[in-house]
């Protein structure tokens, strides 16, 4: 009987762009909290201001993606050169009600989240009189709606234009089967938004997903989508917040997704404490065990953009690779130079946890590969997440094939 078959690893289709520099943005109504957060994740120093459209232009920083395994990696080969993966972040100005129809500076807002790739919906969940809101009351649930409407009316928008020039083909040119199923694609995603129902919440072929990515490439509501509700200090500590249930309750209602509770307050008097041990010390002691959400939103973020990252290691250099998942080990060679993946011979391959558990404590693959843990794998390779990776390849032949 002849050896079976290997079934090829199909490619997860899923909607946005395919590369390794993507984006989360931040959005949501004027004053919750977006460009204090931006401040925080990215350490930098945008405009923070108690009145709407205080950032205008985006403001594009990046944000280190915390993990216990390259520090692990670095404090074993004290390397000369220390580069961890980043996060890339867009903080984008606020959206009022009216903005799909340029309420507010709407087109230009609008237009910078059809420019990112993944979306932190920022929502208040704190009363303080001090910071107005837009809209002269704290009511998250509200917010939700909001931005949800003016996301899903900008789509509706853009597919009545994509109806209407198919209209005009077709009056052209002969119906074909590829023309009708692009027809029936546009109309079952315009019922969705005239429903207010995001197009990333619909239940989509292969197909139709790749027809989207390839001709519906503006559309916002087809981006993943992490919640974040801004909560008083006192409401974080104390894990407390009449708004939370509310808050899952709609998620719930519209597709679900990820809800982190977190504290602009809390966060930047943990961060105002930096530089003094003690007083920090004291302070999160206070908290009753709550601890920083930063690390798990850019994670989180991170992981919705579907981007993984191997490592390189040694005494000169520990680096993260950022890669698309799925990536295949040529690809993933790419990513460090394209020579690479041209020339691509094999890679040398091992989980992280393998060489965490065999490398007896040393900087050193003999007792990995004494285990027998240390892989060569070829061209159809899916690299994971965590990856330690040394590429073969051959420059001088990929330099004979230019």
């Amino acid at each position: 009987m002849p050896p079976k078959a290997k079934e090829e690893k199909k490619a997860v289709v899923r909607f946005g762009r395919v590369r390794s520099n993507l984006k989360m943005g931040l959005v949501g109504l004027p004053n919750v909290g977006k460009s204090s957060l931006f401040n925080l994740l990215c350490n930098a120093s945008a405009a923070a201001s108690n009145f709407a459209f205080c950032t205008i232009d985006p403001n594009e920083s990046r944000c280190v993606v915390p993990d216990q395994r390259f520090d692990y990696l670095c404090d074993l080969h004290k390397p000369a050169s220390k580069i961890p993966a980043y996060l890339h972040v867009t903080d984008i100005a606020g959206l009022i009600k009216g903005a799909s129809e340029g309420a507010g500076l709407g087109n230009a807002f609008l237009s910078h989240i059809a420019a990112v790739d993944g979306i932190f919906h920022l929502v208040r969940g704190f009363e303080n009189d001090e910071i107005m809101h837009v809209d002269d009351s704290v009511d998250p649930v509200r917010d939700l709606e909001t931005i949800t409407s003016e996301l899903c009316m900008k789509d509706l928008d853009t597919i009545d234009r994509a109806i209407e020039n198919e209209k005009k083909e077709h009056k052209r040119t002969k119906m074909t089967k590829e023309m009708e199923a692009y027809m029936a694609l546009l109309e079952k995603i315009k019922a969705m938004l005239e429903a207010n129902q995001p197009v990333r919440t619909g239940t989509w072929t292969a197909a139709e997903v790749e027809s989207v990515n390839e001709r519906l490439k503006e559309l916002i509501t087809t981006k993943p989508m992490i919640y974040l509700v801004n909560l008083s200090m006192e409401q974080f500590v104390k894990k407390r917040s009449r708004c939370l249930p509310l808050v899952q309750k709609w998620v719930d209602e519209h597709g679900g997704g990820t809800i982190i509770p977190f504290s602009v307050e809390f966060e930047q008097k943990r961060w105002d404490l930096r530089e003094d041990p003690a007083a920090l010390e004291t302070f999160m002691a206070d908290a009753e065990g709550a601890k920083s959400a930063l690390p798990r939103m850019v994670k989180i973020g991170y992981k919705q953009l579907h981007l993984i990252y191997f490592f390189t290691a040694g005494e000169q250099e520990v680096r993260c690779w950022t890669i698309q998942e799925g990536n295949l080990a040529p690809q993933a060679a790419g990513a460090i130079h394209t020579d690479f993946e041209r020339g691509f011979i094999k890679a040398e391959v091992v989980s992280y946890e393998d060489y965490k558990a065999y490398n007896n404590g040393k900087a050193s693959m003999v007792d990995v590969k004494a285990a027998g843990k240390y892989r060569i794998e070829g061209k159809s390779y899916g690299v994971q997440d965590g990856d330690i990776i040394h590429f073969q390849f051959n420059v001088t032949a990929d330099k004979k094939k230019k």
